[in-house]
C-alpha cells in the first residue's frame, strides 16, 4: 500500500465516521425527538469549557489535514511506515465508527453534542455504558488513533493528541459536573462502579459510601 492509496483511503474512512457519527446520528434524532441534540461549545472563550470544544474542532480539521498534507507529500514519522500499519489503522477506524455509532444509539434520546446546564436527560447506563462512563469519546479516540496510523505524519498525529485533550476536558469540567449537578446520587454510584473511559479505570469514590462501616 502507498502512502497515495493509505492517504485517500483515510480520507474515505474519516467521511465515513463524520457521516455516521454525526450527520446520521443528527438525523435520526430529529426524527426521534424533533431536537438535534447540538448543544455547541460549552463555556465563556479561553475557559476550560470552550478550550475542550475549540480543541475537539481543531482535532477533526486535523483528521482531514493529516491525510491531505500525506497527499502533498509530507512524509510518515520516523518507523511508522510498514503497509500493515496502514492496514491495522483501517481496521481500527472501521471498529471504531461502528463501536461510536453503538455508544451514540445507546444513549437513545439523551445524546447530544455539547452541553446545556440547563437542561436534564436521563442518565444512561445501559448497553456499552454500563462498563463504561464514555463509551462514545472511548470509540471516537481509537477512530482517531486508527486514522492516524494510516497517515502517521506530525498534523494526524498531533491532531489525535489534540483530540485526546478535548476529551478530557470534556468529560472532567464540562460533563461530570454536570451529571453530578443534575443526577446527583445515582451518578455518584454509577461513577463509583464504572470506569471513566475503559472498564475499571477512573472509578470515583462514591461520597456516601465513604463513612460506612464494613
Amino acid at each position: 500500500m502507498t502512502q497515495t492509496t493509505a492517504a485517500t483511503s483515510a480520507l474515505v474512512l474519516f467521511s465515513v465516521y463524520l457521516g455516521a457519527g454525526f450527520g446520521l446520528r443528527t438525523w435520526l434524532q430529529v426524527r426521534r425527538t424533533g431536537d438535534s441534540g447540538w448543544r455547541g461549545i460549552s463555556g465563556t472563550p479561553l475557559s476550560p469549557e470552550w478550550w475542550a470544544g475549540v480543541l475537539f474542532v481543531a482535532a477533526l480539521l486535523a483528521g482531514v489535514a493529516g491525510p491531505i498534507a500525506a497527499l502533498a507529500g509530507l512524509a510518515p514519522l520516523p518507523g511508522l511506515d510498514p503497509p500493515w500499519l496502514w492496514i491495522a489503522g483501517a481496521v481500527l477506524t472501521l471498529a471504531g465508527t461502528v463501536a461510536t455509532v453503538a455508544s451514540q444509539l445507546d444513549m437513545g434520546a439523551s445524546w447530544r453534542i455539547g452541553v446545556d446546564a440547563a437542561e436534564r436527560t436521563d442518565l444512561v447506563t445501559a448497553g456499552l455504558f454500563r462498563w463504561v462512563r464514555n463509551p462514545i469519546f472511548t470509540f471516537m479516540a481509537a477512530t482517531g488513533l486508527g486514522l492516524g496510523l494510516m497517515t502517521p505524519n506530525v498534523v494526524s498525529l498531533g491532531g489525535w493528541a489534540l483530540l485526546g485533550i478535548a476529551l478530557q476536558l470534556q468529560v472532567r469540567v464540562v460533563e461530570e459536573p454536570y451529571l453530578r449537578g443534575v443526577h446527583g446520587s445515582a451518578y455518584a454510584a454509577y461513577a463509583s462502579r464504572t470506569g471513566r473511559f475503559l472498564p475499571g479505570l477512573g472509578r470515583t469514590p462514591d461520597p456516601s459510601t465513604r463513612n460506612q462501616v464494613a
